[in-house]
């Protein structure tokens, strides 16, 4: 955790911690994410085979419907997991106890993904500040990390979300819910415009993790469609950087260098697997086009995939799991039609590379290798 110094008169100085939500938050989505794919997996391979949600274990249940209520279970694990991670970011090992209980608090009321989040920052930060400043007797100070600091964390932060911050979270969860999925025409295709942006501007930065934890989060209450956008977005730049790529070969227009022809290479297979980032070093090269191409492509792709109300159970895989999608070849024809956007853009606006011109500093250098005769040189 980094800090900063401060200094008062007559004091000595102190080092206090920075705020660092950013980086507690991309924690609780590291130790996050596993879950959520491998419990939309499993849910999706349990829809896909016919299973059906387990309400009785005493009876019969097939291993499709095992499979299934297990996804959903680990779905389930999300509010306390993510609360135990950012608390365990802030806290260190005591915060990890309160976080999972303060996380399973938030589930249990209703206030889900939002309230996992709350909770784990406040009983993170209410821990942090209880090590710096509870003193107890020497015979107890082994008692601290163990058993005084997760009581009093769980206890304080506890009572104020069952009585205090839960409710109006609960509320503001339930009234987003209810919206989004009330969402009719105009008001459908802008929301997926702007995530879809959102999701790809940075190719797997803070605007992208921004947009991915809202859909995460909205998928934990039933609703798909931002789900859908988000993995689509996902894919549209590396798969429009692609399909530039192959209107320059057909046209005749070379519009990248044999560097970025490469990385292309590297970017498509991936983007088939949902990883944006092999675009990165082609956005490098000439950022303002291939953000505004990839951008606007996810934008059209996401806008029409909310407008035919594609959902996705799973929150990750690319193209692996489109046949758990609810409408797979509308969400193909989405993800088409937004890397079709942005190769056409890319191609239309990116000037044109002339061969033997694309690296200057590598020909630089070959040229004083040239120069540079050692023939003569003898050693006695």
């Amino acid at each position: 955790m980094s800090t900063h110094t401060t200094a008062s008169p007559g004091t000595e100085t102190r080092r206090l911690p920075r705020p660092e939500l950013k980086k507690h938050a991309l924690t609780a989505i590291s130790y996050m994410l596993p879950l959520v794919v491998a419990s939309g997996l499993l849910i999706a391979i349990g829809n896909l085979t016919g299973g059906e949600v387990i309400e009785d274990y005493t009876a019969h249940y097939t291993w499709q419907s095992a499979l299934l209520s297990l996804g959903v279970l680990g779905m389930g694990l999300l509010p306390p997991v993510i609360s135990a991670a950012i608390a365990y970011s802030i806290a260190d090992r005591p915060g990890i106890a309160p976080g999972l209980l303060i996380g399973t608090i938030a589930g249990s009321i209703g206030a889900g993904f939002l309230g996992g989040m709350l909770g784990g920052f406040l009983v993170g930060w209410f821990v942090l500040w209880l090590r710096r400043h509870l003193r107890v007797p020497v015979w107890a100070e082994g008692l601290m990390p163990m058993m005084i600091l997760p009581l009093l964390g769980t206890l304080v932060i506890g009572l104020l979300m069952y009585f205090v911050i839960g409710v109006p979270i609960v509320w503001a969860t339930s009234a987003l819910t209810q919206f989004l999925s009330s969402m009719q025409g105009s008001m459908r295709l802008g929301f997926g415009a702007i995530l879809g942006g959102m999701a790809a501007f940075d190719f797997g930065g803070p605007v992208n993790k921004t947009a991915s934890l809202f859909a995460d989060g909205l998928l934990l209450e039933g609703v798909q469609d931002p789900e859908a956008v988000k993995v689509l977005a996902s894919m549209v730049p590396p798969f429009g950087v692609g399909f530039s790529f192959l209107l320059s070969k057909i046209f005749h227009r070379p519009i990248y260098s044999s560097q970025e022809r490469d990385n292309i290479k590297i970017a498509l297979p991936m983007g088939v697997c949902m990883i944006t980032e092999g675009v990165i070093p082609i956005a490098a090269a000439d950022i303002l086009r291939v953000v505004v191409a990839c951008t606007s492509g996810a934008a059209v792709g996401g806008a029409l995939s909310m407008w035919w109300g594609i959902g996705s159970p799973v929150p990750s895989g690319g193209l692996f799991i489109v046949p758990a999608m609810t409408d797979p070849f509308l969400f193909l024809a989405s993800l088409a039609a937004g890397s079709f956007v942005t190769g056409v853009i890319l191609f239309a606006w990116k000037k044109r590379v002339l061969e033997g011109a694309e690296a200057p500093e590598a020909a630089a250098v070959m040229e004083d290798e040239k120069e540079l005769d050692l023939s003569d040189i003898r050693f006695s």
